[in-house]
C-alpha cells in the first residue's frame, strides 16, 4: 500500500436537529427566561395599574401582595395630588383591620400621604394598639404628617433594636452570624424541640447585631437568642420624625447613630446629628 495514499475514514454523517426539535429546544429556553420574568412582573408594585385592576386589587383577599400593590399605587398618586384617588379612601380605612400584618403596615404608610384624608387621622391613632411593632412604628410616623405626636415612643422603639427570643424550649440546631442582613420574617436560628423543627424567625428587617446562641445549644423558652439593628430606612424615617416631636429623653436612642453604631450611612449619622441639635433648641424654648 502507498503510504502517501490517503486514509479512507468510515466516518457518518452526524445527524442534524430536525425544524421541530430546533422549535422545542427554542421554546424551551423562551419559556426558561420567561417565567421569571412574568413573576417579576406580577409582583413588582411599581407596575401601572388601570382603575378598574386597582379596585379589583383591593378586594383580593386571596392574595394579599395585590392589595399591597393597590396600596402602593394609591400612595404614589396622592404624592401627584390625584384627586380621583379618593374615592378608595373608605378601601383604606376598612382594611386598617386586615389580618395580614404587610397589610396593614401598608395601609399606615398610605394612609399618612394624604393629611386631607376623611377618618385617616382617627384610624392611625387606632392602630398605635396594632400587636405588630412595625404596623404600630408606621402608624406613628404617619401620625406626625398630622400634627400629631401620639406615636412618639413608638418611633423610639424604631431606633432600638428588636429582641428575638426563643418560642420554645429546645437545642438550636443552626444558626445564622452576627453582621448578617436579614429580612422581616427571615431566619435567625432553628430549634429542635421533641420532634419538631422551629424556624426563628427576625422581627424586622435590619443586620444581626448579637447572637447568644450557636449550634447544639440547648435554650429555655423566652430565653433571649439574638438582637437585630433596624434597618438604615427604618432609622432614617424614626431620625427625621423625632426632629420634628422629640424630648430631651429620646437623645439616648438618638446619640447612638452619631458615633457609636457600626455600618451607619452616612446621611442616617448626619440626620441624628440634626435631630439631637432640633430636640437640645426645642428644649430651651
Amino acid at each position: 500500500m502507498n503510504p502517501e495514499s490517503p486514509k479512507i475514514e468510515n466516518t457518518k454523517p452526524k445527524r442534524r436537529m430536525s425544524t421541530g426539535q430546533r422549535l422545542l429546544f427554542f421554546l424551551t429556553a423562551w419559556l426558561i427566561c420567561l417565567m421569571p420574568f412574568l413573576f417579576w412582573w406580577n409582583t413588582w408594585f411599581g407596575r401601572q395599574l388601570p382603575d378598574k385592576q386597582l379596585a379589583e386589587y383591593l378586594n383580593d383577599e386571596k392574595k394579599p401582595r395585590h392589595i399591597q400593590h393597590a396600596f402602593v399605587q394609591i400612595g404614589e398618586r396622592m404624592g401627584k395630588r390625584d384627586a380621583s384617588v379618593t374615592r378608595w379612601y373608605p378601601d383604606l380605612i376598612r382594611l386598617a383591620s386586615h389580618h395580614v400584618e404587610e397589610v396593614r403596615n401598608t395601609d399606615a404608610w398610605v394612609m399618612g400621604q394624604d393629611t386631607s384624608g376623611s377618618g385617616f387621622h382617627e384610624a392611625l391613632l387606632k392602630m398605635l394598639t396594632d400587636s405588630s411593632p412595625l404596623v404600630r412604628g408606621n402608624a406613628a410616623l404617619s401620625l406626625v404628617r398630622f400634627g400629631d405626636s401620639s406615636g412618639r415612643m413608638e418611633i423610639v422603639k424604631l431606633l432600638q433594636p428588636a429582641i428575638v427570643n426563643a418560642p420554645l424550649a429546645g437545642a438550636i440546631t443552626d444558626n445564622s452570624t452576627i453582621g448578617t442582613a436579614i429580612h422581616q420574617n427571615g431566619v435567625i436560628a432553628k430549634l429542635k424541640t421533641g420532634n419538631q423543627i422551629v424556624e426563628i424567625r427576625s422581627p424586622i428587617s435590619g443586620r444581626l447585631r448579637t447572637l447568644s446562641v450557636q449550634t447544639g445549644k440547648n435554650v429555655s423558652a423566652g430565653e433571649e437568642i439574638a438582637t437585630v439593628a433596624p434597618a438604615t430606612d427604618q432609622a432614617w424615617e424614626a431620625l427625621r420624625a423625632l426632629y420634628l416631636i422629640g424630648h430631651l429623653e429620646d437623645l439616648p436612642a438618638v446619640l447612638p447613630y452619631e458615633r457609636e453604631l457600626p455600618d451607619v450611612s452616612d446621611h442616617v449619622r448626619q440626620q441624628a446629628v440634626e435631630t439631637e441639635k432640633a430636640i437640645k433648641e426645642r428644649s430651651k424654648q
